[in-house]
């Protein structure tokens, strides 16, 4: 028994143990072998507060920023374009919904079929979808501006990584007759010709916006601040008359096919205002028509553009100048026979001879001899103070795009026959 508790008695000293079972412990440990681990333990831990001081200190801004970059995004709130009436009410041009459809191709997945039948919705060519498709962004326009009808088409195909988002786009009642009148935008909603060029920023308005932060996949799940909501653009109303627009529009294009013309313009005013009631042209366009091509004649609006003599309609001006001077009175008779007359070598003629006409029926049966005869009574300076007056030679002050300066020469260079 006193044998068996020696063996298991502690030992006086580590001298008194046994090593030889390994002879890794048997070895001895050096001192600078522990001075180096915790050397290294505590640099390490130097580095890893450097780190933190780093980031949560000195760079905290950079990498707050980098963060939001990759989290925190600013959805745009779209604003509804201002609509265009005519005096009555009555649209000219107006907004509808039509969602723009996107991409992310990181997670866009989908097979053959499901890829030919979403070109085919978005009409586009497989080759095409296919190429964006593949590109390395996470955004990519696949078509804009699409009708609601196909956004659920394409919603229905249930394809991982396909997108809508708000849009309008401009739609214009009226079509062809009204085209030179509001005139169109571009796919951005921004006025190219017509009152929607030169009233842009009425009818624009300005859009909103909110901040959030999305997950991995795309879903928001926090809103930052507080939200900015979109403010619509103005609506603007025009003196024109919808349905003299439209029977001007018709007037003209049977008009010019009837004649085998080039083209035709009319205007119709509002003689005790000034206000005008309509203004067409032709040939025309189809204002919501994106393939319009740049410099196309049918854009042009002839009756703001072109310059012409105008021709009979100076005749109410001589008479006016004439009684006005008191020269005559609307009694006052005028040889017109034999129908014409000729003034320095050049030939004027009545469509048919009159003989004797008072200046009322001068007017009354346009006769071009009758209202030379007037004009001969009067001083160029005359005439030309009157046009100047009227503004003829000026450029029209209506705030109308396109609208050209006419000419009026002065009078010292004119000649007899002008």
């Amino acid at each position: 028994m006193k044998k068996w508790l020696q063996r298991f008695r502690r030992p006086q000293s580590t001298r008194d143990l046994q090593y030889a079972t390994s002879p890794l412990l048997a070895s001895p440990t050096p001192p600078w072998r522990s001075r180096l681990l915790v050397g290294l333990l505590g640099v390490g831990s130097l580095v890893l507060v450097g780190r933190a001081v780093q980031v949560q200190l000195v760079s905290k801004d950079f990498y707050q920023e980098q963060g939001e970059k990759r989290f925190a995004h600013t959805l745009v709130l779209p604003a509804s374009r201002g609509n265009i009436q005519d005096r009555s009410g009555q649209l000219l041009a107006t907004s509808v919904v039509a969602p723009s459809v996107w991409m992310n191709p990181r997670e866009f997945k989908a097979d053959g079929a499901q890829t030919a039948k979403l070109a085919a919705l978005l009409k586009l060519k497989p080759a095409e979808l296919e190429q964006r498709a593949s590109g390395e962004g996470s955004f990519v326009w696949l078509k804009r501006q699409v009708d609601q009808a196909v956004w659920l088409q394409v919603q229905a195909l249930k394809l991982k990584g396909v997108y809508a988002m708000r849009d309008y786009r401009r739609r214009y009642p009226e079509g062809e007759a009204a085209a030179h009148v509001v005139g169109f935008t571009n796919i951005e909603d921004v006025g190219l010709e017509g009152i929607e060029l030169s009233l842009d920023k009425h009818l624009r308005g300005r859009d909103g916006e909110r901040r959030v932060i999305k997950d991995r996949p795309g879903r928001v799940v926090e809103d930052l601040g507080e939200q900015v909501d979109p403010v619509h653009g103005d609506n603007v109303q025009l003196s024109i008359d919808a349905k003299i627009q439209a029977m001007a529009y018709r007037q003209v294009r049977d008009a010019v096919l009837g004649q085998g013309a080039k083209a035709g313009s009319a205007v119709v005013l509002d003689v005790r205002t000034g206000e005008i009631l309509a203004l067409a042209n032709y040939p025309s366009f189809v204002p919501g028509d994106k393939r319009k091509a740049k410099g196309d004649e049918s854009l042009r609006n002839r009756a703001l553009t072109d310059t012409f003599e105008p021709g009979s309609t100076m005749k109410p001006f001589i008479a006016a100048l004439a009684l006005e001077s008191g020269r005559v009175t609307p009694a006052t008779p005028i040889q017109t026979a034999p129908g014409s007359i000729t003034i320095t070598g050049s030939t004027i003629r009545d469509a048919h001879p009159h003989g004797v006409l008072s200046v009322a029926e001068v007017i009354q049966k346009s006769s071009n001899v009758g209202t030379v005869k007037l004009a001969m009574q009067m001083e160029r300076r005359e005439m030309w103070e009157l046009y100047t007056a009227v503004g003829l030679g000026r450029k029209p002050d209506i705030g109308f795009p396109g609208a050209v300066t006419g000419r009026l020469r002065p009078y010292k260079t004119w000649r007899p026959i002008e």
